[in-house]
């Protein structure tokens, strides 16, 4: 991938900062260390826990879902962190595309959103500010629902994300705790956004890549629903801040299995190992492997850049489906119907190993 030589401004033309320099972490790399998570939400699963709640935050689940009547439950979730990237519009578009993610890995269909607005109104125009959420919105008009109202503060870094609600029948809940021994698993979109989005904040993404990352975060995860109708299809998550082998742990400390990755077949952003071996590399990618990597089990010749890559925090990943060898065929072409070329299968899921749940193979 070729590489800018520019400069990186901290100012826009306009005299503004740069959204990407008033953020410590852009996009899902903001969350939280997993075990950090793990500490703070420690005790608050001891709460009681109505029949009617079908998941909660026991497994670690992509969101909440409760069931209403013998038809319909009720997906609840929510999802914001700082600028990912520097042009308004896109910042919005990739955020409302980021948290509407969750309700279509749970199997659900998006009815409507509330917008989480937190802008430092003394430093960003109102035009600016205005392009984020008009960004979000043209997502949400593009998955059919309406933004019902939400709520806005004044803050030092600027917020933007969704509380998103869907349905979905009782019986299609996917949950990341459905895995079964024998599955197949299945990836939707390429990873290595971390990569190229710090990349970016460096002005080494060209305008290729840039638009290679936009398409890949704004491609709402529509094949959800359709998967979900599938009889093969066991479980679903979606791939974001804890990078493929996070998530890839969370089926597996969930469903008591563990997790193999063919890593040769895991698809990759162009540009993106080249990028990684250059430097462009999160710290969130570090702190997630400070987290998890204990329980992972790499080939003794796997080099950093891949580790880096294994552990690259994802914004608005792809759906990762855990389905039965005889449904491969019927969920990858679902995947391509929906417009996700680049669905394969890049593990299986395998007894549980004393000590190691993600084993990687090269």
């Amino acid at each position: 991938m070729t590489q800018s030589t520019k400069t990186n401004p901290k100012v826009t033309p306009t005299g503004e900062p740069r959204l990407t320099s008033m953020s410590h972490g852009g996009g899902c790399g903001c969350k939280i260390a997993p075990g950090v998570l793990s500490s703070i939400l420690k005790g608050t699963s001891a709460m009681p826990i109505p029949k009617e709640l079908l998941v909660g935050i026991e497994t670690a689940d992509d969101a909440a879902v409760y069931q209403l009547n013998d038809d319909q439950a009720l997906i609840a979730t929510t999802d914001f962190f700082m600028p990912i990237v520097d042009d308004p519009y896109d910042f919005g578009r990739i955020a409302a595309t980021n948290a509407i993610s969750d309700v279509y890995a749970m199997g659900g269909t998006p009815i409507m959103a509330l917008a989480l607005v937190g802008m430092p109104i003394a430093v960003l125009s109102v035009e600016t500010i205005g392009r984020i959420l008009e960004g979000g919105a043209s997502v949400c008009r593009a998955a059919g629902i309406p933004i019902a109202g939400g709520h806005t503060i004044d803050s030092v870094e600027p917020i933007y994300g969704l509380v998103a609600l869907g349905l979905v029948h009782p019986s299609r809940v996917k949950r990341n705790a459905s895995a079964q021994v024998g599955d197949k698993l299945i990836l939707g979109k390429p990873v290595g956004v971390g990569i190229l989005s710090a990349a970016l904040k460096k002005d080494q993404l060209d305008a290729a890549g840039y638009a290679q990352m936009m398409a890949a975060t704004t491609q709402l995860n529509t094949a959800g629903p359709l998967l979900a109708g599938l009889p093969g299809v066991h479980a679903m998550t979606d791939v974001t801040g804890f990078a493929l082998a996070g998530h890839a742990l969370e089926i597996a400390r969930s469903a008591n299995c563990t997790v193999e990755i063919d890593w040769p077949n895991v698809p990759l952003l162009r540009g993106a190992r080249e990028l990684a071996v250059a430097g462009n590399v999160t710290g969130a990618s570090g702190r997630n492997w400070a987290a998890y990597g204990a329980e992972v089990l790499l080939p003794t010749d796997f080099a950093a850049v891949e580790q880096a890559l294994l552990t690259d925090p994802q914004t608005s990943g792809g759906l990762l489906v855990s389905c039965t060898p005889e449904a491969v065929a019927q969920v990858l072409d679902t995947f391509r119907q929906a417009g996700f070329a680049d669905a394969c299968v890049v593990g299986e899921i395998t007894p549980a190993r004393a000590g190691k749940r993600l084993v990687v193979r090269q």
